[in-house]
C-alpha cells in the first residue's frame, strides 16, 4: 500500500466533512492504481458512508477485477450500495457487466 492511498483513506476516516471529500477526491483520479487496496479496504470496512465511496471508487476502476465485488452489491439492502454497484457495471462495460445488470434489472433488484 502507498503512501498516498494511505493517506487518502486516513483522511477518508476523520471526523471533518471537509478532510473526508479532500481524501476521496484525491484517490478519484488514481483509483485504477489501488483497485486491489480498494476491493480490501471494502470488503474490511463496517462504515455505511464510508463504503459507500469505496464502491464508487471501485466503480471508477473499470477493473475486470471489481466485477464479483460489484455484482455482490447489486443485492444490498442499502439503495445507495446498489446503485453505485450499477453505476459501477456500467463503466466496466463487459459483456459480464452487461448480463449481470440485465439480469438484476429483470428480477427487479435494480430499477
Amino acid at each position: 500500500m502507498t503512501d498516498t492511498f494511505r493517506e487518502a483513506m486516513r483522511l477518508m476516516r476523520t471526523r471533518d466533512p471537509q478532510r473526508r471529500e479532500d481524501g476521496f477526491h484525491q484517490l478519484l483520479p488514481h483509483a485504477a492504481d489501488f483497485v486491489d487496496e480498494l476491493l480490501g479496504e471494502f470488503a474490511q470496512e463496517q462504515d455505511q458512508g464510508l463504503r459507500r465511496w469505496l464502491l464508487e471508487l471501485i466503480g471508477a476502476t473499470r477493473a475486470p477485477a471489481a466485477l464479483p465485488t460489484l455484482s455482490e452489491q447489486l443485492h444490498s439492502p442499502d439503495e445507495s450500495i446498489r446503485h453505485w454497484a450499477a453505476v459501477g457495471l456500467t463503466r466496466l462495460d463487459t459483456p459480464e457487466a452487461r448480463t449481470v445488470l440485465w439480469r438484476a434489472r429483470a428480477n427487479g433488484t435494480i430499477t
